[in-house]
């Protein structure tokens, strides 16, 4: 769409009024000037060859040239970088299982983090792949949509951890739903799931979710991460193994023929991990025999300038209404002469900033970071506030992982645009560059901004909820240590003062008198004490019997 992007240089055309009451001076002066001379016949005599249109032309001419001046500096520009790059493959969405007995070490260094090392690993070799993620324990959460940007699918799954959902579980059918949910309805193919998990505490509703997705196209492969032994689930509050009611270690076991039907009613296959470069490897073959679609994404590049055109043309006017005698005869060289300058300053603009930007585009897209840095710079260098360099300097620094000069871009570039639509990428991008070194309050405030220009951005949604659930965690914990803290002064207060009374006590202690009672007495109100005893305990029994509290029967 056509829009101008320094609209404030319009104010330059609040001149015009001013040129114009000039002009109607100058005009009335020579009027009155004439009539000054003498006889109006003779005087008109004198000034015969004098034309009073050309005079009028000359003054269009440069009021023209002047407004265009002031069109050319507003910049009229038209999107030309939001171009639709295609590719082929497919769509997979990976659910991860996060729930504490993924932390099981029956596979070194433990469930999860193999799980991890093989979704990257089919990240790695799917370069034309969209990719989505959903992490799921007790509930399933979507982490990250279907995107082509695996930079960003690495950062996300690198972050996963039991931490990001407080209900423990396992709810395959929740993980599977929501994955479901986040491929385009429209397609039919060319959709897969992966779902890596150790399968324990499988929902029942599993099997019913997977026939409907099956329906809709979507084939669902599993990975199971564990062994059928099974393993203790370390506990990294404490160190130490969980244990259940009873004082008994949990052992956590794989669950391989609850993986398998889900993998052969889904139409997929199912792998028992045993090599992240073998499972890796038979997965992406699967997932390589459903075909591939042409995907189509979009990536911002530069604009299309058309200031040159109307500069070209103002100096042409200028330059004619320069030649243009107020005489009534012009000679033709004159026009040769002014048609020519008019072809060489066309000429001078035919090479422009743009073709610095594309070139460093094109190293962008090819990888050299380097290469597509220097031509970004050059072309700043040529117009030191182009959002536009800016804007791609932003997007090479965070490919080179320079976090601070990243965002010092982005800055640039909202402070120089005035188009909302660039204003609103830089301000996403750097909330992804802030988050990227877990800068939360910095990146919160960004998605903010960025949601404020643009509400329908989904990415900056997704990513400011997952900042604002981190940022609360974090919060939660420092509020932890801070009771934590308050509470160990207080228990050493309390045991002061208790040491304090016992001494008090041992001061104004009286010697003991001889007892007065007798043995028989003693052994007869020692009996009695006995058998009240045994009945409060029988009564404190039964009214533990009949809480009515339900316990929790698992908490990974």
């Amino acid at each position: 769409m056509l829009h101008f992007q320094f609209i404030e240089y319009f104010l330059t055309l609040s001149v015009i009024p001013i040129i114009i009451f000039l002009n109607y001076s100058i005009v009335r002066w020579k009027k009155d000037a004439t009539k000054r001379l003498g006889d109006p016949s003779l005087v008109k005599q004198l000034v015969i060859n004098y034309s009073s249109k050309k005079f009028f032309t000359k003054f269009s001419l440069f009021t023209l040239g002047f407004v265009l001046c002031g069109v050319a500096l507003a910049g009229l520009v038209i999107p030309d970088g939001s171009q639709k790059i295609k590719r082929k493959g497919i769509d997979v969405m990976f659910a991860l299982d996060v729930s504490k007995s993924m932390l099981a070490q029956d596979v070194k260094p433990n469930r999860l983090e193999r799980a991890k090392q093989v979704i990257s690993n089919i990240i790695n070799s799917s370069p034309d792949d969209r990719i989505g993620i959903v992490v799921f324990a007790g509930r399933a959460y979507l982490q990250m949509p279907l995107t082509t940007d695996h930079a960003a699918a690495r950062m996300y799954l690198a972050s996963a951890s039991p931490d990001d959902i407080p209900t423990q579980g396992t709810v395959i059918s929740q993980a599977l739903k929501m994955s479901g949910a986040s491929f385009n309805p429209k397609d039919k193919t060319y959709k897969s799931i992966v779902l890596l998990s150790d399968g324990e505490d499988h929902d029942k509703e599993a099997l019913k979710v997977v026939k409907q997705l099956t329906s809709e196209g979507i084939s669902i492969n599993t990975i199971g991460i564990g062994s059928s032994d099974g393993a203790p689930i370390a506990d990294p509050e404490t160190g130490k193994y969980k244990i259940d009611e009873k004082g008994n270690v949990i052992i956590s076991k794989l669950n391989q023929p609850e993986l398998k039907e889900i993998a052969e009613k889904g139409k997929g296959i199912y792998q028992h991990y045993t090599t992240t470069d073998q499972v890796a490897t038979n997965i992406k073959q699967r997932l390589s025999g459903m075909g591939s679609t042409v995907i189509s994404d979009k990536s911002f590049d530069s604009y299309r300038q058309f200031f040159q055109y109307f500069l070209a043309i103002a100096l042409l006017l200028l330059v004619l209404e320069s030649f243009i005698s107020e005489k009534k005869r012009m000679k033709k060289k004159i026009i040769v002469t002014g048609l020519s300058l008019f072809l060489l300053v066309t000429s001078s603009f035919g090479q422009n900033i743009n073709n610095t930007i594309k070139k460093g585009n094109d190293a962008f897209k090819q990888g050299d970071y380097d290469k597509a840095e220097s031509f970004y710079q050059d072309a700043q260098k040529k117009d030191e506030k182009n959002t536009i360099a800016s804007y791609n300097i932003g997007n090479v620094f965070y490919r080179k992982e320079k976090t601070d000069e990243a965002v010092d871009a982005f800055n640039a570039t909202i402070k120089n645009t005035k188009d909302n639509s660039v204003k609103q990428k830089a301000f996403y991008n750097k909330g992804v560059s802030y988050q990227k070194e877990n800068k939360l309050p910095e990146c919160i405030v960004a998605y903010k901004n960025a949601l404020i220009l643009n509400p329908n951005d989904e990415d900056a949604r997704q990513n400011l909820q997952r900042a604002l659930k981190e940022q609360k965690q974090n919060e939660d914990k420092k509020d932890d240590k801070k009771d934590d803290k308050k509470d160990d002064k207080k228990d050493k207060k309390d045991q002061k003062q208790q040491q304090d009374q016992k001494q008090d006590q041992k001061k104004e202690e009286p010697r003991p008198q001889p007892s007065k009672i007798s043995r028989q007495d003693a052994e007869e109100k020692l009996k009695s004490l006995l058998e009240k005893e045994k009945a409060l305990q029988e009564k404190l029994h039964k009214i533990k019997g009949s809480d009515g509290i339900d316990r929790p029967e698992k908490d990974w």
